[in-house]
């Protein structure tokens, strides 16, 4: 049974971040949405907020398009640790443009010194969503924009709510 860990602050959950959820999640028997704590990250929404919009965004997929698979936890420290400590064997990353590439290259190297049996999977984002990224998505909403088209409707509910 393959299980895989899809790390990240999910400061808000984007569109992007959901379109890889469910690759991902039809890829692997298991994926676990892992909510880190990152030290250089200053978060907009709390830890549980954030769990809040994965659970939601989870339970729906559950629903509509029948996974049953994902699972949302938080963790502390390295990313590499905690996979190991779940025997987890795949960290899952979305890539959305050579940024990205050249940033979660150096990760993925990193915990491949650390543990050699966990492999980092990379998955392109969709053309269509290069452009989505948290940063962008809390920038609109410090200037108290219209986020709808980069976040869902159960993730916005839970930004309101």
């Amino acid at each position: 049974m393959a299980t895989a860990l899809y790390p990240g602050t999910f400061d808000p959950v984007t569109n992007g971040h959901e379109t890889i959820i469910i690759r991902a999640a039809c890829m692997f028997d298991k994926l676990i949405i892992g909510v880190g704590n990152n030290t250089k990250k200053q978060c907009m929404f709390s830890l549980q907020k954030r769990l809040a919009m994965l659970k939601r965004v989870a339970k729906e997929y559950n629903k509509v398009i029948e996974l049953d698979n994902i699972e949302v936890v938080s963790y502390e420290g390295l990313t590499v640790d905690f996979c190991i400590k779940n025997k987890i064997e795949y960290i899952v990353r979305g890539v959305r443009a050579n940024t990205d590439w050249s940033a979660e290259s150096s990760i993925a190297y990193a915990n491949q010194l650390l543990c050699a049996g966990v492999e980092t999977v990379f998955l392109l984002s969709n053309p269509d969503e290069i452009g989505i990224s948290s940063s962008v998505v809390r920038e609109i909403l410090l200037h108290k924009g219209d986020v709808s088209a980069f976040v869902s409707s159960e993730v916005l509910g839970v930004m309101n709510g």
